[in-house]
């Protein structure tokens, strides 16, 4: 799996106008699955990202976790995580999991985010979102499982 990984003061993610998920201060999640990608993929990467350290301490350094900070997170899944542009200019989407894979991948990954005590919310899968955040730092991070 492959997760972008985005410090926020707030994100919402809408679908049809409607917002169907949102969060204040804590982490924008967007995740990819990919055709290897198992149920323990899923979970090692939550906890991953739940105990990243990437909140500030009182002197401001990188030293707090999402679990340590109390702030929630979004989910959203994006497929085109996985795209591969070594060859030409169109992203190649080979690496992707099947949507029949790659759902439970996704709520896999967010219930063991909430299963680790984090408040989740998420994306609709397979619905063509649009995910407004404010970017906190800006602190963006990439993580490969």
């Amino acid at each position: 799996m492959r997760a972008v990984v985005q410090r926020v003061t707030k994100a919402a993610v809408r679908v049809d106008g409607e917002t169907v998920g949102a969060c204040g201060a804590g982490l924008l999640v967007l995740v990819g699955a990919r055709n290897e990608d198992t149920l323990q993929t899923a979970e090692r990467l939550a906890a991953k990202i739940a105990r990243l350290r990437i909140f500030p301490d009182a002197d401001g350094r990188f030293d707090r976790s999402l679990l340590d900070s109390g702030g929630g997170a979004l989910v959203v899944s994006q497929f085109t995580l996985l795209g591969d542009t070594r060859k030409g200019n169109r992203p190649s989407f080979t690496d992707a999991a099947p949507p029949e894979h790659a759902e439970p991948l996704v709520e896999r990954f967010a219930d063991a985010l909430r299963e680790l005590g984090v408040h989740v919310e998420t994306g609709v899968f397979s619905a063509w979102m649009e995910v407004e955040l404010v970017n906190d730092g800006p602190v963006t991070i990439v993580l490969d499982a």
